[in-house]
This record gives C-alpha cells, sequence and structure tokens, in this order.
C-alpha cells in the first residue's frame, strides 16, 4: 500500500520505518528541511535502538522517502497518516495546532478520496475537530464532493523499544464507524497481525479515550508504589520485599511496579495532564490523576530530600557524581526528567554536578549549555573523579555492576543515592559504602 505520514518524530518515523519494512510504500511529510535532509541521508536525529538501520536500508530499498512538500505528500497516497507533536498547552490541555494544520493542508490539496488516520496522541473530540477542518477547508475550496473518512489510531510504542513495540504489537487499535476505513486499516497491518488476532475495532472516541487510559493507568502504578515506597521508609519496610510480595499476585503482576524517583518522558506527564484537563471541562473532578500527578511531582525531589538529609541540609560547594540523564534507559530523551530536577535543586543549593549518560550527552548540553556547576563526563567512571557522592537517576545496564571498591576509593563521603534500586544494600554495604534507595533503609 502507498502510505503517507505526517510527521517524522518518535511516532511517526518509527512507524513509517516498520511499515516500510513490512513492504509498504511511505512518503513521510515534514516541515523542518534540515531535519528531511538527515533523513535522506540516513541521519536519524533521534536515538531509538534499531530505527537508524530500518530508515537506512528501506531509503536504498525505494520504499522509504521524505519530503516537505505537503502537495506530494497529500497526492502520494489514499491513507494519510497524522502523527505530529500535541505538546502541553500553558493549562495542561494537548496543543492541537499542529494536528489540525495537517487536517487543513490534506484537505487544501487532496483530488480525490482519503482515509486520514490520526496516529498522535490527542483527546477525545479531536477527530470530530479534525473532520471540521477539513469540511471547512474544502467547502472554501467549493470541492464539497471530495469524500473522506477520519479514524483514531493511537500509538502504544515504548522509548527505548519503539521499533520492538510496532514491529511486534500487543494490540491495533482501529476507530472508525467505516467498513471501507475499516478493510484499508486490515490490509495496512496485516503483516502484524498473522500470528494472532491483535486488531481491536472500535468507535472513534473509544479509541481516542484508549491511548489516554492506558498511559494513565501505567502512571497511576507508578506513583502508587512510590508511594508505598515513602511509607516504607517511614515504617522501616523494605519496598523490594514488597514489590515481589504483590507482584506475585497475578492481578496485580509485575509491570510498572517499581519504585523510583517519577516518570519523566513525553507520553505519560503530558497524558496524565491533558485528561485531567479533559476531565476539568466536563465538569468531572478526576481526583485519582491528580494523585498520581501530585505524588510524581514530589517523588522527583525523593533523593533531593534524602542528600540534603544526610549532608545537614548543607550541599553549597559540594560535587555530585551523577549517572543517568535521559527520563529512562534506550533513550536520549530528557523530556521531564527526574535527573533534570535532581540537577536544578543541586545548583541551586551551590552544589556542582560530574554528569554521565550514555546517550543523553548531547541533549544534556542542548538543554544547559555550559555552566560553571555542570561538568559532562566522557564516562561514568570520569564523573566519579573528584566527586563526594554518586546519584544514579537512569537505571541503564552499565550502571548496574560498577566496581564498588575503585567507587569508594573515588567518593569522598563513600555514599550513594540510589533512585532507581538498582544496588543491593548488602552488597553495597560489603565495601563500606552507605546506600540510600527508594523505600529501604539506608545501610
Amino acid at each position: 500500500m502507498l502510505v503517507t505520514i505526517f510527521g517524522t518524530g518518535y511516532v511517526g518515523l518509527v512507524q513509517a520505518a516498520v511499515l516500510a519494512e513490512a513492504g509498504h510504500d511511505v512518503l513521510c511529510v515534514d516541515v523542518d528541511p534540515a531535519k528531511i535532509e538527515r533523513l535522506r541521508a540516513g541521519e536519524v536525529p533521534i536515538y531509538e535502538p534499531g530505527l537508524e538501520q530500518l530508515v537506512r536500508q528501506n531509503s536504498a530499498a525505494g520504499r522509504l522517502f521524505f519530503t516537505t512538500d505537503p502537495r506530494e505528500g497529500v497526492g502520494f497516497a489514499g491513507v494519510q497518516f497524522i502523527a505530529v507533536g500535541t505538546p502541553p498547552d500553558e493549562d495542561g490541555s494537548a496543543d492541537l495546532r499542529y494536528v489540525l494544520a495537517v487536517a487543513d493542508t490534506i484537505a487544501e490539496y487532496m483530488e480525490e478520496s482519503k482515509i486520514v488516520v490520526v496516529k498522535s496522541t490527542v483527546p477525545v473530540g479531536t477527530s470530530d475537530k479534525v473532520r471540521a477542518q477539513m469540511e471547512h477547508r474544502l467547502a472554501a475550496r467549493a470541492r464539497g464532493d471530495l469524500t473522506f473518512d477520519v479514524a483514531s489510531n493511537p500509538e502504544f510504542l515504548k522509548e527505548g523499544s519503539a521499533v520492538a513495540d510496532c514491529t511486534r504489537p500487543d494490540r491495533i487499535i482501529i476507530g472508525t464507524a467505516s467498513e471501507e476505513t475499516e478493510a484499508a486499516l486490515r490490509e495496512l497491518y496485516a503483516p502484524f497481525n498473522r500470528n494472532h488476532e491483535k486488531i481491536i475495532v472500535m468507535d472513534v472516541r473509544s479509541a481516542e479515550l484508549t491511548k489516554y487510559a492506558a498511559n494513565c493507568m501505567l502512571a497511576t502504578k507508578i506513583s502508587f508504589m512510590n508511594e508505598m515506597a515513602n511509607l516504607a521508609d517511614r515504617l522501616g519496610a523494605d519496598i523490594e520485599k514488597v514489590r515481589h510480595g504483590i507482584g506475585s499476585d497475578p492481578r496485580i503482576g509485575y509491570h510498572f511496579i517499581y519504585p523510583g524517583i517519577g516518570y519523566g518522558g513525553s507520553c505519560f506527564p503530558k497524558d496524565v495532564q491533558a485528561l485531567i484537563r479533559t476531565a476539568d471541562e466536563i465538569g468531572f473532578d478526576a481526583a485519582v490523576l491528580r494523585a498520581v500527578e501530585t505524588r510524581n511531582a514530589a517523588q522527583k525531589n525523593y533523593l533531593v530530600e534524602k542528600i540534603l538529609g544526610h549532608f545537614a541540609g548543607d550541599i553549597a560547594g559540594r560535587t555530585f557524581a551523577l549517572w543517568g540523564l535521559a527520563f529512562k534507559p534506550n533513550t536520549d530523551d530528557m523530556r521531564e526528567a527526574p535527573a533534570r530536577v535532581i540537577m536544578e535543586a543541586l545548583w541551586a543549593a551551590g552544589a556542582r554536578v560530574r554528569a554521565f549518560d550514555p546517550k543523553a550527552m548531547d541533549e544534556c548540553w542542548r538543554i544547559y549549555g555550559e555552566r560553571e556547576d555542570l561538568m559532562l563526563c566522557a564516562n561514568q567512571d570520569a564523573a566519579l573523579d573528584g566527586a563526594d557522592a554518586l546519584i544514579v537517576a537512569t537505571e541503564w545496564n552499565s550502571f548496574r555492576a560498577p566496581d564498588f571498591k575503585e567507587m569508594r576509593a573515588a567518593l569522598s563521603e563513600k555514599v550513594i543515592f540510589d533512585g532507581r534500586n538498582i544496588y543491593d544494600p548488602l552488597t553495597v554495604a560489603k565495601y563500606g559504602l552507605r546506600l540510600y534507595g527508594v523505600g529501604r533503609d539506608a545501610k
């Protein structure tokens, strides 16, 4: 099939590359000429395991193309995906300007019937707005004879494993009332639906809400466990033992019950806020979601409180090694990353940071630039040089089995603040290091 995808961010580019790998011809449209030139040269501007290889091999095979020309994009295919960003507005609601701009563009240049698929994460009712925008533009063109359908097809990708999630999806949600649209999208996704039925068809509004409900449920599990970790601190319990105890219950399971220093990234914070705003607009108090958001905001300061407590409230002039900048492993994304909250709090208290992340160093430089209180180090061991203590903010695999003997020699205060509970307290204690975890007693 021929497919056009507007937007080359995480969602659009991953979906395009995976569809092309399955044999479809895909044209990506973006307004950024520099980005398009890089993609044409096989350079992927984001870090996502496996993505650059897919882009290069499918571009070379003549199945994946890139353009800045919206007319070319609209004319290329009967199926038009909208996969542009929906950043949070000032009040936390999703900003739909880019989604509606693409809808307007499709209607401006279409000369035959189209299926418009909203892939962006959008509030319930957005597909109706897309339809209204397109109808308005077609009426202005006096082309009310042109037909189109608007479907919802939310993504369920995890940064760091987006290619795998897209290639082997757990489910494929299609929101449409049109048999023709359903048939077209079933054909498009047939290569990913062979082993067992993964396609779930529902009405458009239910599909839109499904995406938000999924992310908010996962965010809720994280915030719940973080709240339990805070209780464990105060009650003398070990949250890791609690996690094993409740995770063994099949009704709960182990996914997303790892305590830590809060969630970040481009999805959970934005989607929780957006659904709260949607609830506000219809006069419903989303009390659970508000609590999830409140706990997550507080949790990002969890290690800062531990640090200040250990140093009796005075860290001015101290230096901290920071392992991990990205909000999670296998990505360079620092949006809403807990590491940012930690660094900024340390700086405000007069401390310095020596930071290392396997993939997010360039992103950190882009955000903060050159600062006297920030040193970006070549590797994790270099970050320890001259540091008083170590902070672990991201659970990269390379951080899991360090040389604790060398670490003890490097750190003047012999203390680790483990924001992801990747170290065993008894093991760390054997090397003469003190460990502060999340919901675990200091050793």
